[in-house]
């Protein structure tokens, strides 16, 4: 073959490959493409994540997804292979359908083991799920000696002492900063009930440590952001020594797990699955621990290696381990950022503090302190039933959700149809309850911090139908939060508690108004100063 020959068919293999990367790359999924139908975020959306990459990593995703749902409609494509959802009947479809989780979610396998909340598949979520989802029911939490005598004395005998020092201290001028104490309330809340108190944490009654351990999960927020976008990419730069994430962030992410293998190990010195004797205190019962160990030793007996949770009962420490690691850090940090929003807008009206005490002292026995300071549980059942308490703590956690990012799944291979549209298997689609609790149609003047929209009376049923439908505080589906039943028992108690005997007052509140934007969603700057007054009646 001649040069003239050779350099012709270099040309024509040269021009055959541009030809085919402009397909696959530009006509393809602008023109051609199932996700082609549907409106774009961005313009370079089909054709590159770098824009969804850029909002992510500048923290700017829930306002920019809203502000596109809101132009665009229901479905927006914001990838080319990544799709965000805003309706309820889409919501129902991929999270009430069993749609399976992403890699994004393996930054949560905690020691390198999956735990219940990263497990991709449904079946393996569905198989741990079951091994602890009984204890964590309204009604096991609600008639669980346990789990009362852990609220009477932590209440009793951390948080209530708290607060009524404050009331008392010089040393306060500035007031209290409740975000620091709820953050503790809500840890030792959470540890209590899954390790015992006695095998939990005390951060109410250890200021310093708790500050520290705030300090290291502030280091470690917002640096997860390469390991779940850009999971190849990170794995061989590490190889190759080059990591994303500071030396700093690395050492607090190692101190964190470090602590929470502490708790496990010295739980495990005890018979994981022994009952309380009679005589001894309840309020050291491991709720949480006796059912996880003792459903993972009766699986591998009955299962053994046919098991779906072979891998976690072939390597029982760690990943004991990762399930309450995630337990812990979710626990304290998703009911804490609410408390801090709810005695906020609490502390924005003394009328309303006044109408929330009146409902609470209906309680039989109430929260009311007794002269020597202690209290009398009442029953959660008769707790749960309080309106006014129930409308303002739903109305924070609409409004100031702790977790108003999106919760990525993967369509099926057999593909799905989203409003009018047919999306293909293995497209990332995601709902956000930033954007759910935000909708006009269901929550009218949606911006506005309205407790009575959740009031008896205050809408029509098809109003509240819909209304409880966008509700996603917790997710939806099979794989909404285990713990939103704890969640919300505990914080009603602390609320109840609270609020039966003091009123607060705003003394500095600088960045709580503006909430971070990401997954999680915290005040500006971690704190929240509020004065407490002694009620006398």
């Amino acid at each position: 073959m001649t040069m003239a020959g050779s350099l012709t068919g270099l040309s024509c293999a040269a021009a055959a490959l541009f030809a085919f990367l402009t397909y696959r790359f530009l006509f393809w999924p602008a023109f051609f493409s199932p996700l082609a139908r549907i409106p774009n975020a961005h313009w370079s959306s089909p054709f590159s994540r770098f824009w969804i990459l850029r909002i992510r990593f500048s923290h700017r995703e829930n306002k920019t997804l809203y502000a596109a749902h809101r132009r665009l409609g229901p479905v927006v494509r914001v990838g080319p292979n990544e799709l965000s959802i805003d309706d309820v009947a889409s919501v129902r479809t991929v999270y009430q359908g069993g749609f399976e989780k992403t890699s994004w979610y393996s930054v949560f396998d905690n020691y390198g083991a999956v735990c219940m909340f990263s497990a991709r598949p449904s079946a393996e979520h569905s198989a741990r799920k079951r091994l602890i989802s009984h204890v964590y029911s309204k009604s096991y939490i609600q008639s669980s000696p346990a789990a009362s005598a852990q609220s009477h004395a932590i209440l009793s005998e951390r948080l209530l002492p708290i607060i009524d020092k404050s009331t008392q201290d010089t040393q306060l001028p500035h007031g209290l900063d409740i975000y620091s104490v709820f953050m503790a309330a809500t840890m030792d809340f959470i540890a209590g009930y899954i390790f015992g108190l006695k095998g939990g944490t005390n951060f109410l009654g250890d200021k310093a440590y708790r500050e520290h351990f705030l300090e290291l999960y502030r280091a470690r927020n917002g640096y997860g952001y390469y390991d779940q976008e850009m999971p190849q990419l990170t794995k061989i730069c590490r190889k190759l020594g080059i990591p994303f994430c500071p030396k700093w962030v690395d050492a607090a992410n190692k101190e964190l797990g470090e602590w929470c293998l502490r708790l496990c190990d010295q739980k495990s010195d005890s018979p994981a699955t022994a009952k309380i004797d009679l005589n001894d205190d309840l309020r050291d019962e491991p709720v949480v621990w006796q059912s996880l160990v003792g459903g993972l030793q009766k699986d591998e007996a009955t299962k053994g290696k046919e098991s779906l949770l072979y891998s976690a009962v072939s390597n029982f420490r760690l990943s004991v381990a990762s399930e309450l690691f995630d337990h812990v850090l979710a626990g304290q940090e998703t009911a804490g950022l609410a408390l801090t929003y709810l005695t906020w807008r609490l502390s924005q009206s003394l009328e309303l503090q006044e109408k929330l005490r009146t409902e609470l002292l209906g309680l039989t026995p109430s929260l009311r302190q007794h002269p020597d300071r202690a209290i009398d549980i009442p029953d959660s059942k008769q707790l749960d039933s309080l309106p006014l308490l129930h409308a303002v703590l739903t109305e924070t956690l609409r409004l100031h959700a702790p977790i108003p990012g999106p919760q990525p799944r993967q369509t099926p291979k057999t593909g799905c149809r989203l409003g009018p549209y047919y999306v293909p298997g293995g497209v990332r689609v995601a709902a956000l309850a930033y954007t759910l609790h935000r909708d006009e149609a269901a929550f009218p003047n949606a911006e506005k911090w309205d407790h009575t929209r959740w009031l008896p009376g205050a809408a029509s049923e098809d109003e509240k139908k819909l209304r409880n439908r966008q509700f996603w505080a917790f997710g939806s589906g099979g794989r909404m939060c285990i713990g939103s039943n704890f969640a919300m028992n505990e914080m009603k108690l602390m609320i109840a508690a609270i609020y039966s005997n003091y009123t607060s007052h705003i003394v500095d509140d600088e960045g709580v108004a503006n909430q971070s934007d990401g997954y999680t969603s915290r005040p500006a700057n971690e704190q929240l100063y509020l004065r407490f007054e002694k009620v006398s009646i």
